[in-house]
């Protein structure tokens, strides 16, 4: 009987000496609070089109109505075609117009572009913009379809 006592006052003097070590160091210890914020963007590059993908005899294009969006996945190279547009060759040879809002110049994007890889892998008008080396941006107001007129 006298050593359950004694096993009781032991296990009683542990915990009082465990509860004190452990208001110490709550008394001594600094608790920080961050937060801590990821945050990832993926940039594709559309290289200028190549001079092999031009051909010698000059193709005459005739704009249909395009796409609302374009799968920048698919997109192979592009050219200035006017002050205010971009040509854009995606693979499998289909070309697009891309109309840049009134107060963009394509000539800003003459050596190539890149566009922010979205959620659902597509560039889209009037959502999506295109960004130039020298860090401009310019907004997507449409995508024409170019068909080879005859």
């Amino acid at each position: 009987m006298s050593f359950l006592i004694y096993g009781a006052m032991v296990a009683a003097a542990s915990a009082q000496t465990g509860a004190v070590a452990a208001s110490r160091w709550l008394a001594t210890s600094t608790t920080v609070v961050a937060q801590l914020r990821v945050q990832r963007t993926t940039i594709i590059r559309v290289p200028p089109i190549s001079p092999t993908i031009i051909q010698t005899e000059p193709t005459r294009w005739k704009e249909k109505g395009g796409p609302d969006c374009i799968k920048w996945s698919a997109i192979a190279a592009a050219m200035i075609s006017s002050p205010s547009t971009l040509d854009v060759v995606v693979r499998g040879g289909a070309r697009y117009r891309v109309k840049l809002r009134k107060s963009c110049q394509a000539s800003d994007f003459y050596s190539d572009f890149y566009v922010k890889a979205t959620p659902d892998g597509q560039i889209c008008q009037s959502r999506d913009s295109i960004y130039s080396r020298a860090g401009g941006e310019c907004s997507i107001d449409k995508f024409r379809a170019l068909i080879r007129s005859k």
